[in-house]
């Protein structure tokens, strides 16, 4: 091996290190939020842990017997709450609780995370700006002058509805004809200075095959040029805010994060979008390390993303997730019954090994 390949190795080493300790932060928090929640309204729990797998550390803390563990995999964690598997006879167990103490206990891992991907827009945004669409080359064509972008438009609105993403673009444009007119807000240099303006777009393509991951179609439809080396004319550029406004954009921004992984969820279940656009424990750890080593912009930017990701992945009622775990003590609070508890844990348990064995997957089709 080469000695000047020993810092490209580091980096890289160091890059992964980066990627695994923002996800093991992430699951920390969404157990912490179990744990708080837990703690608040008096449920026991027997274990809190950091990683799976064996034990590296272990500590009870013997008032309250429970037990703090570092473990050797950091890709996890949990937090054991007494009986939550099965019926206890102990008031604090688990399924003893009240259904609505269970729910809120459920729901709060999934807050810890979007609250904590809200901090780090906010921190975003008031140190950098937002990043907006920027047209850097249009098309040129005389068919649609006085009807197309300028170069450097900053995107602000299309059809009244503000753009934070591709998702705000394709689901305004989605199944519009070529020859259409469209009504933008954008921020226009006009001398010296920027200027907001409203102008009318006439589309140059068809939209009606248009998804989450059809950008071609999309900046084609917009008139934007396309270069072999350079690719597509639009950039993303930061603009700062009024202080009101930001944290208001910041609120709005992690919504529309969680409508575009909802929607790329139903695309995959529908057809749309194919299982190679998903990516596993390998994927998400290649392409965070990517991108949270770029600046520091791009490492809240990641993190964001990753907390918004496992707030909605979590609530989804899908057999192992906290979302399932709500439903079904839903269903007791409402018939005042529990499913039979054997029942929902092979149920879990089956739901568990299909979204590891779904995760494997992903990765090996990409892989291969």
């Amino acid at each position: 091996m080469s000695f000047l390949a020993v810092p490209a190795i580091l980096s890289s080493i160091g890059s992964v290190a980066v990627a695994i300790l923002i996800l093991l932060a992430m699951v920390t928090v969404h157990e912490f939020g179990h744990y708080v929640a837990g703690k608040l309204l008096k449920f026991k729990i027997n274990e809190f842990s950091i990683g799976f797998g064996p034990a590296l550390f272990k500590k009870r803390n013997k008032k309250t017997d429970e037990i703090f563990s570092l473990r050797l995999f950091p890709l996890g964690g949990y937090c054991a709450f007494d009986g939550e598997e099965n019926d206890q006879e102990s008031p604090q167990s688990f399924n003893r609780q009240k259904p609505w103490k269970r729910i809120v206990v459920l729901f709060s891992g999934a807050f810890m995370n979007y609250l904590l991907a809200m901090v780090l827009i906010l921190v975003s945004f008031f140190t950098f700006g937002q990043y907006l669409y920027m047209t850097y080359e249009v098309e040129p064509n005389e068919t649609y002058v006085g009807y197309s972008f300028q170069d450097r438009d900053v995107i602000l609105e299309c059809e009244g509805r503000k753009v934070y993403l591709t998702s705000d673009l394709v689901g305004k444009l989605k199944g519009k004809n070529e020859g259409d007119l469209v009504e933008f807000t954008v921020s226009r240099v006009e001398e010296d200075h920027r200027e907001v303006k409203t102008v009318e777009i006439m589309l140059r393509a068809d939209t009606t095959e248009l998804n989450s991951a059809s950008g071609d179609i999309l900046w084609t439809a917009m008139g934007i040029r396309n270069d072999e080396q350079d690719g597509w004319g639009m950039r993303i550029t930061p603009m700062r805010l009024g202080f009101f406004q930001t944290i208001g954009r910041a609120f709005v921004y992690s919504g529309r994060l969680a409508s575009s992984i909802l929607s790329a969820l139903g695309e995959l279940v529908t057809g749309k979008l194919g299982i190679s656009s998903m990516g596993g424990p390998i994927t998400t750890i290649q392409l965070t390390s990517q991108i949270a080593t770029r600046d520091f912009r791009s490492f809240l930017d990641i993190a964001s993303y990753i907390g918004v990701n496992l707030a909605v992945f979590n609530l989804l009622p899908i057999p192992a997730l906290d979302g399932s775990k709500i439903v079904f003590t839903l269903i007791e609070w409402i018939f005042k019954k529990p499913v039979n508890r054997k029942v929902e844990a092979i149920i879990h348990t089956v739901g568990i090994l299909f979204l590891f064995g779904f995760a494997v997957l992903v990765d090996l089709l990409r892989f291969i």
